[in-house]
């Protein structure tokens, strides 16, 4: 694999500070001022923003700064359901598809975010486990489907992320995702198709109970 171009570095680092909420949603980014504050120039800070919006994370607007991106719920849950259907078939199709080196390194993934929970922060395990579903929808030997999964789960970067960040999720992902390498081990598509269809579901359970916590209104306590 090509090393990263400088844009690509850029809209990385870009792409956790959205994740952390250090570039809140709605917030803009203002681009002489991102670039200075990273040491580089504008025309690499550009085409970085530029990668970002074609990921959904990042809004352009004509002769106004870019805004990160702040959808919708229904935008979300919309995105997550053609997702979930590409993610579905892509499991099911790895099943027949993948050569058993693909299955040992999705097995190996799934080691390394079980291992991380106790040494990774935040992002770095959940960008291992992006890695994990990636991998699979690479299994399923289909460059149409895997490059149409690439799009949205680009787009749903950050919702996944916040669902990933309840420590309530952990045990449930954890065991989902070791049902899912033991169905591919055992070449079943009912198998992994089932939990990660379930894997899914409970995806859009935690995306709408983040929404609902982040619409409730402040108590003020009395003085």
């Amino acid at each position: 694999m090509a090393d990263p171009t400088l844009p690509e570095q850029i809209a990385d680092r870009l792409r956790r500070d959205i994740l952390r909420g250090i570039l809140a949603p709605g917030a803009p980014i203002k681009e002489r001022d991102a670039a200075a504050e990273r040491g580089v120039s504008r025309t690499p800070m550009r085409e970085a923003i530029r990668i970002l919006a074609k990921e959904g994370l990042v809004i352009l607007r004509p002769a106004r700064s870019p805004v990160v991106a702040d959808p919708s719920l229904k935008e979300v849950t919309d995105a997550l359901a053609v997702l979930s259907v590409l993610e579905v078939l892509s499991g099911r199709l790895a099943c027949t598809e993948a050569t058993a080196d693909e299955i040992a390194e999705i097995g190996r993934i799934h080691d390394r975010m079980t291992e991380g929970y106790g040494t990774l922060d935040s992002v770095a395990l959940f960008e291992v486990d992006m890695d994990f579903h990636i991998a699979i929808a690479h299994a399923s030997h289909n460059p149409v489907l895997a490059e149409t999964h690439n799009a949205y789960l680009a787009r749903l970067w950050r919702a996944r992320y916040l669902s990933a960040r309840q420590g309530k999720s952990r045990v449930r992902v954890l065991r989902q995702h070791g049902a899912i390498v033991e169905g591919l081990r055992r070449r079943d598509p009912d198998m992994v198709g089932a939990e990660i269809e379930s894997h899914l579901e409970h995806l859009v359970i935690n995306i709408s109970q983040h929404f609902e916590n982040r619409e409730e209104p402040q108590v003020r306590r009395p003085a």
